[in-house]
């Protein structure tokens, strides 16, 4: 299975267009997929385009092609703590019940799909083990190695604080288990798309340059 990812939309409309313009005709082929990490609105301010995108995409291609996981921001709007656009609309309903059944995982072979984290000290009791605001709010970023060879791809919290670099928003691999998607878009205005074959293990970063290996990130002093 090749799936491609994206982390943290956060309502910016034209960065995700660009990104799915890299990607959308892979996923007319077999054996692909698209996984969403989460945090879809927040930030921009095109909160309901990026989710009737989303709905668009899950409606044309299937559920079990777009996989749309649950971030925290669709978190505190489904318990009430906060709106989809600072206002709240009688057609808020659709947009709720949608995030309302939204995963808070998913696994392809041995990559588990997060928008925060999982519990790792669990190793592979993680599903059993895991409370369900860490899937979703884990914090700070958890580097190192995990159970086995299994790898965790994530999105939360920006690549730039994980590498302690401003400048940085690309994926962060930290050469063992963890792979950081989250480009801080409201600063870069871009969005990082991951490409995995879950079948061979391997991870691919997609641009408009092409695609390229991801080697580990070397923090510089």
């Amino acid at each position: 299975m090749v799936c491609y990812c994206i982390s943290d939309i956060h309502g910016y409309f034209a960065a995700f267009q660009e990104a799915l313009d890299l990607i959308i005709d892979e996923l007319k082929k077999p054996n692909t997929k698209l996984i969403l990490l989460g945090d879809y609105i927040h930030g921009g301010k095109e909160n309901y385009q990026v989710l009737d995108k989303i709905m668009d995409l899950q409606c044309k291609y299937g559920n079990d092609k777009v996989i749309a996981l649950l971030g925290n921001h669709e978190e505190s709007v489904c318990e009430g703590r906060d709106s989809i656009n600072g206002y709240f609309t009688d057609n808020d309903d659709k947009y709720i019940n949608w995030m309302l059944n939204l995963p808070r995982y998913y696994v392809e072979g041995k990559t588990i799909f997060v928008h925060a984290g999982i519990d790792e000290e669990a190793e592979d009791l993680w599903k059993y083990g895991t409370e369900d605001y860490i899937f979703t709010s884990k914090y700070p970023a958890e580097i190192g190695y995990f159970y086995e060879d299994y790898k965790i791809v994530a999105g939360h919290i920006g690549t730039d604080e994980i590498s302690k670099n401003l400048s940085f928003h690309n994926i962060f691999y930290d050469g063992k288990s963890h792979y950081y998607i989250d480009s801080s878009v409201g600063n870069s205005y871009f969005l990082n798309i991951l490409k995995i074959d879950t079948k061979k293990q391997e991870y691919f970063e997609v641009t408009e340059h092409g695609i390229f290996p991801i080697a580990p990130y070397i923090y510089h002093k």
